[in-house]
């Protein structure tokens, strides 16, 4: 699901940022951005992040400021001190001319003239991390909540759709049954023999079963109560909903494929159409 979250924490003269970007994905896809100061958490930060976003496309960031000059490497003042001056005297006993920024160009190469400090995150700094990190999910689980809110109620909205168009189909039904009947009726006059109305009585009622939804219908509603109450009373619903979705579908395309008249398959086709809808936001659902 799509949003934003953005956490910050302060520690002694440091200020940590979380920025969390995701998108709508089936699994998590996690690219995370960590300064090289705190790859000893980086383990700890995913973890995190994949515990609390479970899924999406998110591009996370994380940065820190820090409110004084700080310098990792240092200058051993001593030892310059010592090398421009065996520098000086080795020049001047040689007679060779340079100038002083040549000089210290070439004293700044010397071995252990210039020492870098290796950097130690301590505890705070690093608690400070996750309290940003846990920061910035709260805000996008913010967005997400918002936006799932908004999704149900869509999805929700087409469900009763589909009801409407199943409960108009009911009219056309018993329209039905009279045409076919007429129809053969029809056929039978046209090729001018003799039947056996008893026998052409059971086979039209055993045909016309065979065209009738009403089971369908009845497993159509219960498929509807059912996405309703899950939507309404659980957590992490999406890959329910869309199992939902899928026998709902079901059961559109056997009445369908039972229609056998233009009205029904016109309802039919509306209600695939809110289907397919369905199925689409689902994907967007945790």
């Amino acid at each position: 699901m799509t949003g934003f979250g953005k956490g910050e924490a302060h520690v002694q003269n440091r200020k940590i940022t979380v920025e969390l970007r995701s998108l709508n994905a089936k699994q998590l896809d996690l690219n995370l951005r960590i300064p090289a100061r705190y790859r000893s958490a980086e383990f700890e930060v995913r973890q995190l992040l994949a515990r609390r976003l479970q899924r999406g496309k998110v591009d996370a960031f994380i940065s820190v400021e820090t409110q004084q000059v700080e310098t990792p490497a240092s200058i051993n003042h001593e030892l310059f001190r010592a090398y421009m001056r065996q520098l000086s005297d080795a020049m001047t006993y040689s007679g060779v001319e340079a100038s002083f920024d040549t000089m210290v160009s070439t004293v700044m190469r010397m071995p252990e003239v210039v020492s870098t400090q290796i950097e130690v995150v301590d505890d705070d700094e690093i608690k400070a991390l996750i309290e940003a990190a846990n920061g910035a999910c709260d805000q996008l689980d913010a967005f997400r909540e918002q936006e799932g809110a908004t999704l149900i109620t869509d999805l929700l909205h087409r469900i009763d759709l589909i009801e409407q168009y199943k409960n108009e189909v009911i009219p056309f039904e018993v329209q039905r049954s009279e045409t076919i009947r007429q129809r053969i009726y029809d056929h039978l006059a046209q090729l001018k023999i003799d039947v056996d109305t008893n026998r052409l009585e059971q086979e039209m009622i055993f045909y016309i079963e065979k065209l009738d939804i009403t089971e369908e219908k009845v497993r159509l509603q219960n498929h509807c109560n059912y996405f309703r109450e899950v939507a309404a009373s659980e957590e992490g619903v999406g890959r329910k909903l869309g199992f939902i979705a899928q026998e709902l579908g079901r059961e559109i395309n056997t009445m369908g494929s039972k229609a056998n008249e233009t009205n029904m398959q016109i309802l039919v086709v509306k209600m695939k159409d809110e289907l397919e809808k369905i199925k689409e936001q689902v994907l967007n659902i945790l």
